[in-house]
């Protein structure tokens, strides 16, 4: 999914250090090439997930509490239920954590605030953590436990709490303790999230095994009857995101963007019941999510000859195939990028050269790909608008030059990439070479 200016391979294997250049406007040297369509309707299959121990989380909170020292509180309230579930395991929502950073009343373990729907849930985290039921609203919940606990000074998330909820998280402080006050701390557990351990890329790999599999399930159903009794957009989003939930996605990452022909120049297009026909381009954005953890992908695919018709509302015949071209050796050259070390600005600024340099600059707009993870936009930001941030190993980001022509269409090519020690991993193996795009 592209990512906005205020943000923030073919096959699979090392992307950094391992390709050249034909030409300026060449294929890289080294990817594999695709000999078939892959067209499959493969039986759906549920992604296998490595588990995470409650050591994984214990180990994330120890971190955690390193990053609130500073801040010299007794306890933090973790309150955005992404960071939630990241610092636990639990994805159920509508609860908070409350996490010492001293010794407490309550000999040192973090406190889940929850109600009777998670009660179950929950179990297995009450091996390592306190659950406190709450049977009013959340704010009785909340002086319930700041109150057991002795929580004086609290931090609470800044990003997160609205002037509404801080209001009442005070007034729940106060009444608990006397004299309690909160201490706002920003970005803490997204410092945490921007690096992915083995069991997070584990099940980032999953969702984008789910995605693939997904879609080529859903080409198969793109036939010339299907066309001609009047296919549309929404027809096809509904049938990518039935096919990623039958193998395993509790839900799309997004909602899959598939838009056919000119509307291929809107980047974030809502599907609509614009009919495919004969001789389209068609532009798919989707993502699914595996265990909390999503992926995002993005082909342009020309039905029926589509990336070699004329363009509707463009002069020139081809256009569609050299944007085509234009954008896949963009992707490329910031993939060669990639690696610890690396600037996001420079990773960018290597794709919008080359589009630039292509004479189509001005119709890539948006940045060139994001972090990704439990958010499907998160930190890292790869963008030449956005403060530059230097790759670590074991950031997950995307790569997604795009070129919309308004009237005309758009192309984006967009894979997920683990930042490694020595460079980088493609964590998709669906093609994206002209040959198999041109061909459905």
């Amino acid at each position: 999914m592209e990512s906005g200016p205020w943000h923030l391979s073919i096959l699979g294997g090392s992307a950094r250090g391992t390709r050249g250049y034909d030409s300026a406007m060449s294929a890289p040297t080294t990817r594999a090439k695709s000999t078939s369509k892959t067209k499959t309707n493969a039986k759906a299959s549920t992604p296998k997930r490595s588990g995470a121990t409650p050591a994984t989380f214990l180990a994330r909170i120890a971190r955690f509490v390193a990053l609130c020292e500073p801040l010299e509180a007794d306890h933090a309230l973790v309150t955005a239920p992404t960071d939630v579930a990241y610092l636990t395991g639990f994805l159920g929502g509508d609860s908070y954590l409350l996490v010492p950073l001293v010794a407490s009343p309550r000999g040192g373990k973090p406190t889940i605030i929850s109600d009777f729907r998670f009660d179950e849930e929950l179990a297995p985290q009450r091996a390592w953590c306190n659950v406190l039921m709450r049977n009013g609203p959340m704010s009785k919940g909340v002086e319930r436990a700041l109150g057991e606990a002795k929580a004086r000074r609290i931090v609470v998330q800044a990003e997160h709490v609205t002037l509404a909820l801080k209001q009442s998280l005070a007034k729940s402080a106060t009444a608990a303790v006397s004299g309690a006050k909160l201490v706002e701390g920003s970005g803490l557990v997204s410092q945490l999230r921007i690096i992915k351990d083995a069991h997070e890329v584990s099940l980032i790999r999953a969702a984008v095994k789910v995605q693939q599999e997904a879609l080529l399930a859903t080409l198969s159903t793109i036939t010339p009857k299907a066309i001609a009794t009047g296919l549309r957009e929404c027809d096809i989003a509904a049938t990518l995101e039935w096919e990623m939930k039958r193998r395993g996605s509790s839900q799309p990452a997004f909602e899959s963007i598939v838009a056919a022909g000119a509307t291929g120049s809107l980047p974030h297009y809502r599907p609509g019941t614009r009919k495919l026909r004969a001789k389209d381009t068609l532009l798919i954005d989707w993502g699914a999510t595996v265990g909390g953890y999503r992926s995002d992908m993005t082909r342009t695919l020309g039905i029926g000859g589509g990336l070699d018709a004329p363009a509707r509302g463009s002069k020139r015949t081809n256009v569609m195939r050299d944007i085509y071209r234009i954008t896949e050796e963009a992707h490329y050259r910031a993939v060669a990028m990639l690696g610890p070390g690396a600037s996001t600005r420079e990773v960018d600024r290597a794709a919008r050269d080359h589009i630039k340099d292509a004479g189509f600059g001005e119709r890539f707009g948006h940045g060139l790909g994001h972090g990704i993870g439990m958010h499907v936009h998160e930190g890292p930001s790869l963008s030449h608008v956005a403060d530059a941030t230097t790759l670590r190993a074991g950031m997950v980001v995307t790569i997604e030059p795009g070129i919309y022509l308004p009237g005309v269409g758009g192309v984006r090519l967009e894979n997920d990439y683990l930042i490694t020690e020595d460079g980088a991993e493609n964590l998709c193996s669906l093609p994206m070479g002209l040959e198999w795009a041109a061909g459905w």
